[in-house]
């Protein structure tokens, strides 16, 4: 019988670059001519805003959001080596990387291999230099799971889940983001070239209505005005199925199998109504607040619209972990809910532990 292991993390990309860099988002978006200036006076912005922004541009905040960070990343790191899986998989967005017009599948296991991959000319990090101050051509190694990954495919097509399997990146693209950054955040230390563990990925078309028409996020309103909106992505329900669906594949093997969100929260960056100045919190600590009760009828019951309104799009890799973990009946033993508004997104860690019965129950 297989055993399990349930965590949550951030790949935060600018996360990867200085302290005077990590709110450079924030900086580009300031520039839109669309946005009213009223919109832009650091006077009108929210308290929290306001004390990040300071009167640095939020560089000694982004030393301390950065500390935040590392020890949410630490502790889902020891969870992982006390752990000892044979495969980490893991659940994140493709950004108009690897899949673009050519086809957008819902969700695609990567059956690959060994992979290299450049994680600092991955998207949003723009030339900035990097936190570890490495050359910007380093690479690491990701370990795949390509046996796996097939037979995983195989599991959930017998199960009824129509899953798309890709066995090769696309050519000129990027490796995912989200993917990429699980393990150069998981082995910070080591900017990701020590990370020990397979890797196992599905990709979640989170951008859905957006992923080809604002091409994986970052758009000024101009361009947006009268956008040609894409078909939407798989529903919240239909990735707590995913997640589901993924448990039970394995739960008759004798593997140790982490399950892994990667994505922080709202954005920023997606959420229109707020001018993409700042993240959506209202609707960030109604789910985290459901989140640590486990009442995942408030999850199921989102709608795409909800989350899109929001800019919690990537959190669909959140509603898959979700999924396997109620199946599952796991506990959660610790999570923490971190607050930014001038760093693009709230951020969320976790781990779920043994099922229920034998679970901690921990929490903070």
């Amino acid at each position: 019988m297989a055993d399990f292991l349930g965590l949550g993390i951030t790949h935060y990309p600018l996360l990867a670059v200085t302290d005077e860099h990590m709110a450079d988002l924030l900086r580009w978006t300031l520039g839109d001519p669309d946005i009213p200036a009223a919109e832009k006076d650091p006077s009108n912005w929210p308290e929290l805003m306001r004390r990040e922004w300071a009167g640095d541009g939020g560089a000694a905040a982004a030393a301390g959001h950065r500390k935040e960070l590392r020890a949410g990343l630490a502790r889902t790191r020891e969870a992982l080596d006390a752990f000892q899986p044979d495969v980490v998989l893991v659940w994140g967005d493709d950004q108009y990387e690897n899949f673009r017009e050519e086809v957008v599948p819902s969700f695609c296991v990567l059956a690959y291999g060994e992979t290299e991959v450049d994680p600092f000319s991955l998207m949003f990090n723009r030339g900035a230099p990097n936190a570890w101050g490495l050359p910007e051509d380093t690479t690491f190694t990701l370990h795949g799971d390509e046996a796996g990954a097939r037979q995983l495919t195989d599991d959930l097509l017998t199960d009824g889940f129509d899953i798309a399997y890709s066995y090769q990146k696309r050519a000129a693209g990027h490796f995912p983001h989200a993917i990429a950054n699980t393990q150069l955040f998981l082995d910070y230390d080591n900017a990701g070239r020590e990370f020990p563990y397979k890797i196992l990925p599905i990709t979640v078309n989170c951008y859905g209505q957006h992923a080809i028409a604002r091409r994986g996020g970052l758009a000024r309103f101009a361009e947006i005005s009268d956008e040609r909106l894409d078909p939407i992505g798989p529903t919240p329900a239909r990735c707590f199925a995913l997640g589901a669906s993924v448990a039970r594949a394995f739960a008759h093997t004798d593997k140790r199998v982490a399950l892994v969100a990667s994505s922080s929260w709202s954005h920023a960056f997606l959420n229109d109504k707020d001018w993409h100045l700042r993240p959506d919190t209202a609707a960030d600590r109604h789910l985290y607040d459901a989140f640590q009760r486990q009442d995942w009828a408030v999850w199921t019951g989102t709608t795409g619209k909800q989350v899109v309104d929001a800019g919690q799009h990537e959190m669909l890799n959140w509603f898959c972990l979700a999924g396997a973990v109620q199946e599952l009946g796991m506990g959660l033993d610790w999570s923490e809910f971190v607050v930014s508004d001038i760093f693009n997104s709230n951020k969320c860690f976790a781990i779920f532990g043994d099922r229920i019965g034998g679970a901690t129950g921990r929490q903070s």
